[in-house]
């Protein structure tokens, strides 16, 4: 199946008003393109939520700081359409970035709770914000039923989940299991910025983290074995940003004994900046 491109949110909004006037739910998947597994298996898991699924192609630069990789981020737009049709899914929408933030735009979503615990937001201030307000305008935009993240970018989910639940958005935010290499690697669109023997070394993370959720399992102090774990990820050759326990629901300090818990790590091989986590 090819999938139809649509570049502007009137052409979107034509094509999904025709759904709902046919009573056919829809499924949006948000990307940036550089599309892998991982991106497919959120629109099969679309498909068996909803009879129609939206892709969207947009590479974000207001979750991009200066010196970040805007201009080096991989783009294959032709590439990804073809995996997104073989993937069943029926629109696509890749807008230039004058359609989402035309001259003017002056608006962002201000956001507090897990986007504000320390992880990802330490590193990168700027970041949530900009995933929050594409999304939102996403959301509305096509007027989806679900929406579709994985659970690989775990901070991204909680805040997407929070922000559209806070805004009354009549969406539900579904999370998907991180898909990974073989060698058990999450699959990220960065990964091919990875060089040959980065790639071979890049495994540890997912390694650590699964050693680290066995000894908090046993009763281990956290902190203990978090501060162990960013000790053997540096000693890797890794430049570590976090290894942290959080509460899976609220990304808060654990408190409380038996309360869901995620283990997330951050860390940089080379010039990439790799992430990754797991239930404990």
């Amino acid at each position: 199946m090819t999938p139809q491109i649509v570049r502007t949110i009137a052409e979107l909004r034509k094509e999904t008003a025709q759904w709902r006037a046919a009573g056919l739910a829809q499924a949006v998947v948000p990307t940036m393109g550089a599309l892998h597994e991982g991106h497919l298996a959120l629109v099969r898991e679309g498909l068996s939520r909803a009879p129609r699924v939206t892709a969207t192609i947009f590479v974000n630069p207001k979750q991009f700081a200066p010196h970040e990789d805007l201009g080096r981020y991989p783009r294959d737009e032709a590439g990804d359409v073809a995996k997104l049709g073989a993937a069943g899914a029926h629109l696509v929408f890749a807008p230039p970035p004058s359609q989402i933030y035309p001259p003017g735009f002056a608006t962002t979503v201000s956001l507090a709770g897990p986007a504000t615990v320390g992880l990802e937001d330490r590193s990168r201030p700027q970041f949530f914000a900009g995933v929050a307000t594409i999304v939102a305008k996403l959301f509305i935009e096509t007027g989806a039923d679900f929406a579709m993240f994985g659970e690989k970018d775990y901070q991204q989910l909680k805040v997407v989940t929070r922000m559209a639940r806070d805004l009354d958005i009549a969406i539900e935010v579904v999370g998907i299991p991180t898909i990974r290499e073989p060698d058990g690697l999450a699959m990220s669109s960065r990964n091919a910025y990875l060089s040959a023997e980065e790639r071979q070394r890049a495994t540890a993370i997912y390694r650590t983290l699964r050693e680290a959720a066995k000894k908090i399992g046993r009763g281990e102090p956290p902190k203990t074995v978090t501060e162990a774990s960013a000790a053997a990820l540096t000693a890797g050759g890794f430049r570590v940003d976090y290894v942290a326990v959080r509460n899976a629901e609220t990304l808060a300090g654990p408190s409380q004994v038996g309360e869901p818990l995620r283990l997330l790590a951050a860390a940089w091989l080379g010039k990439t900046r790799l992430i990754d986590n797991i239930a404990v």
